[in-house]
């Protein structure tokens, strides 16, 4: 009998298929481009949670790596008889093991109780979360150790650095002793069908659907689609929130062709990608682009940002995983043929806030459009450092009156069939500027704003005099640069105008 670990009963929760393939076929998975990093921030979460949960410094830390699994619940159990609050405890019992995240003592000497704590990274208390600290407290419990409460404590997004390495008020607990409580009795038949499915020489028959989405991400979806039909116009790229009917008709059916959807089922846009689909004729109303754009005379500027985010805020005045800008590329437009490249980076590690605002605010001058991609991003972070920088207030403000966002426009206007449902500018560009793919696969380094972000961490890790800092800023100064440009080109040709040069 293969014994379960946590991880092993959550993912057959998600799914069977998913159980069976990670431990058959690990090597197969696909990460996301950014697990690494999520896993690191959470990691300092844990780190961070062991520190508050532990003022009198007497706790244990059960490290499993450096001992292994079956060394590690040996010392977990030695311990318990000493009463100290353990991290990472093991367990094992009825084919499953887990590690408790925090494991307080609790109760007396006569009476010795235990209280479980889950520690996630998220900022909210999530469903599965309870199935989390449900599997921890039955594995407990069946040890032979008897438990007082159970709780989840997540990240507190509303909570502000103050500094000096305090970190208290970080983390909220949440009592969910009833609720997972609720759950336990549930567990061993998951562990006993969980079993069932490793046993079976191949995997279930598992059809795709919102599972394979939630609540993670599954790495091994391109395993499925290898084996399972796949429509040539899947409803997946229907744009927006699908009708109830067609959802229902995608319970039945994982590989729904729009083409078998009722036209009275979608709405506009969903109507006018299905055409331009179906068709293969692009949809461009480049008269009713041009009338939109044509309210904003020169100066124009196109803005993007990059920015980072930590889950254990590095900066005094920032928040849980707030998106903190390190650099911008500004290009400014005074005719078809005159145009300004403006830009700031900060690799030093330091906070960039204040000197990124100040900056942001001498290249944008006081007035003409300030063109974006999606302005809700951008509005969001410039709202953010007003409220932070109060003598720039008013000045960031400004800037967001003036924003004008190329997102909409370009989706009420333009659709080609290779965007595939998505109005992103990274599907927009190739439909209607092909020569601009190539620009970007030659860009080194960084290629996405996943990779400017691990670019950033790299290099604001090095010294200032290290050759590599300087290469990388190089490298995010060209992605940077090349994404603004991108946005002058879409402007370009959704009001139907050559520019006098395509070199940015």
């Amino acid at each position: 009998m293969r014994i379960l670990s946590k991880s092993n009963l959550t993912a057959f929760r998600q799914c069977p298929k998913r159980l069976w393939l990670e431990v058959y076929r690990r090597n197969d998975v696909a990460n996301a481009p950014d697990a690494k990093h999520r896993m690191a921030e959470g990691d300092k979460i844990g780190e961070i949670a062991r520190l508050l949960s532990n003022p009198n410094g007497d706790g244990r830390l059960i490290d499993i790596k450096a001992q292994g699994v079956d060394e590690a619940i040996r010392t977990t159990a030695d311990i318990l008889l000493d009463r100290q609050p353990i991290f990472e405890a093991g367990f094992e019992a009825n084919g499953a093991r887990c590690f408790v995240d925090i494991l307080l003592p609790s109760g007396n000497d006569d009476d010795p109780e235990w209280r479980i704590v889950e520690v996630k990274s998220s900022t909210k208390l999530k469903p599965y979360h309870l199935e989390d600290a449900s599997i921890q407290a039955y594995i407990a419990v069946k040890s032979g150790i008897a438990l007082s409460s159970i709780a989840v404590a997540h990240v507190d997004s509303a909570w502000t650095y103050q500094g000096d390495e305090n970190y208290q008020g970080l983390l909220t607990e949440v009592d969910v002793t009833e609720e997972a409580t609720a759950i336990k009795s549930k567990i061993s038949s998951w562990i006993k069908e969980a079993q069932e499915v490793l046993a079976s020489p191949e995997p279930p028959l598992v059809i795709m659907g919102k599972h394979c989405k939630t609540p993670h991400e599954c790495g091994f979806q391109h395993l499925c689609k290898e084996g399972q039909h796949q429509a040539e116009f899947p409803v997946e790229w229907l744009a927006g929130r699908l009708h109830k009917d067609i959802q229902s008709q995608q319970r039945l059916n994982s590989a729904l062709d729009m083409r078998d959807v009722d036209d009275a089922l979608l709405n506009s846009d969903q109507k006018r990608i299905k055409d331009a689909t179906i068709s293969g004729q692009p949809y461009f109303n480049q008269p009713a682009a041009a009338a939109e754009l044509e309210k904003h005379s020169f100066p124009l500027y196109f803005l993007d940002f990059e920015t980072i985010q930590f889950a254990l805020p590095r900066w005094a005045g920032t928040k849980p995983y707030q998106q903190i800008p390190f650099q911008f590329s500004l290009h400014r437009l005074d005719g078809a043929s005159s145009r300004e490249h403006r830009e700031f980076l900060d690799l030093s590690g330091n906070d960039p806030s204040r000197n990124f605002a100040k900056k942001l605010v001498e290249d944008c001058g006081s007035e003409g459009a300030i063109f974006v991609y999606n302005a809700s991003f951008e509005a969001a972070r410039i709202k953010e450092l007003s409220e932070r920088f109060e003598d720039l207030s008013s000045a960031l403000l400004s800037l967001n009156e003036r924003m004008v966002d190329l997102h909409p426009i370009s989706k009420r206007n333009l659709y080609h069939p290779s965007q595939h449902g998505s109005c992103s500018i990274k599907y927009v560009l190739p439909a209607i500027c092909p020569d601009m793919v190539e620009a970007y696969q030659s860009l080194v380094g960084v290629q996405n704003g996943t990779m400017a972000m691990d670019a950033y961490l790299a290099a604001s890790a090095l010294g200032d005099m290290d050759p590599a800092k300087a290469e990388i800023a190089e490298r995010l100064k060209a992605y940077c640069k090349l994404d603004t440009w991108a946005m002058v080109r879409v402007w370009s040709a959704l009001m139907g105008r050559k520019l006098v040069d395509i070199d940015y």
